[in-house]
């Protein structure tokens, strides 16, 4: 396993890490027999860096984590979040102090741990000042609950103003990056860089789009469990087969690196600088497997000079997000 360090005076973590998100809900159907196997098999082939959040599963998934890890537990880092409360079907971003507070020790609790090694604030809710809400976290690292912190989805300028509250405490910034979807790099990574945060791309094969491996959006209505990418704009009908035109681009040049679509797609972050740590997530031991392997795949400047080349041939038709979500999430990209 290769490993890099979060932030200027951070934890250091595997190079991948393991997004849990899909082992609980959001994907289709799940095992948490089969989920706790992934986890523990992750750990086993080197992963060392397990990111979930209070509102997966409303708290299962974090529940799940904690189980799997518990023989291992001082070897890992594990990340989780706070800010989104789900209140019946509804969302709703809570910043406030008080609530930050109260979702880590519900966190903790629920992890089985006395200490959070890495807590981001989810969602940032512009009615309450981010220096607000980082001084909520800076009096958890005070009390010892947390170790650093971290953001999600936000721009460079929330990213300067937490770091003013927190200084190298914050580690890292998360955020959807991925040959899909490239925009956080434009408007948060320069600030990450000149300040010393690292990046933690989430969905970075394109929410299983980049793996070349589903051929008909309309698997994702199939079972009774809720899949995500049934409502998401890049995965309808007409926008899908566009988006198709990249990925089997992407597969020709992943041919020639005796690699999958996937292992480029994840080679390609890891190559765009020792700062960023992607959290794929799978629930499939294969699949995992699969991740690890793009560790070995090596991008040289013409390889990637040729992605650039074919991201700019066909661009990405659809949003990130449904329009009803964008409307409630204060997402600026």
């Amino acid at each position: 396993m290769k490993f890099r360090k979060l932030g200027k005076n951070g934890p250091k973590v595997s190079a991948l890490g393991l997004g849990c998100m899909g082992i609980s809900e959001n994907y289709g159907p799940t095992d948490e027999k089969t989920g706790i196997e992934v986890i523990q098999k992750a750990n086993e082939m080197g992963i060392t860096f397990f990111d979930t959040a209070d509102m997966y599963g409303r708290g299962a998934n974090e529940t799940l984590l904690g189980r799997a890890v518990k023989g291992f537990r001082e070897n890992i880092v594990i990340a989780t979040k706070c800010g989104i409360e789900r209140i019946g079907e509804e969302m709703r971003f809570n910043n406030s102090p008080e609530y930050i507070k109260k979702a880590c020790d519900a966190s903790l609790k629920r992890l089985g741990i006395d200490q959070i090694d890495l807590y981001y604030l989810h969602r940032y809710n512009p009615e309450v000042p981010i220096e607000t809400s980082m001084q909520a976290m800076l009096d958890l690292v005070q009390a010892g609950k947390i170790l650093y912190v971290g953001l999600s989805e936000v721009d460079g300028e929330i990213v300067e103003r937490a770091h003013r509250v927190l200084g190298d405490k914050l580690v890292a910034l998360q955020s959807e990056y991925s040959i899909m979807n490239r925009i956080a790099g434009d408007v948060a990574l320069p600030v990450c860089r000149k300040l010393g945060v690292g990046f933690v791309p989430f969905s970075p094969i394109g929410r299983g789009l980049l793996t070349g491996k589903i051929k008909d959006p309309k698997m994702f209505t199939q079972s009774s469990a809720f899949d995500f990418r049934s409502i998401h704009p890049q995965f309808q009908k007409d926008t899908y087969r566009n988006n198709l035109k990249l990925v089997d681009a992407l597969h020709a040049i992943a041919e020639k690196k005796k690699c999958t679509t996937a292992q480029l797609s994840l080679a390609w972050l890891l190559a765009q600088g020792d700062d960023m740590v992607p959290i794929p997530g799978t629930k499939r031991l294969d699949y995992l497997k699969e991740n690890i392997g793009s560790l070995d795949v090596i991008l040289s400047k013409e390889d990637l000079a040729a992605i650039d080349t074919v991201i700019k041939q066909h661009p990405v038709a659809g949003a990130r997000y449904p329009e009803a979500i964008l409307k409630i999430a204060y997402l600026k990209f």
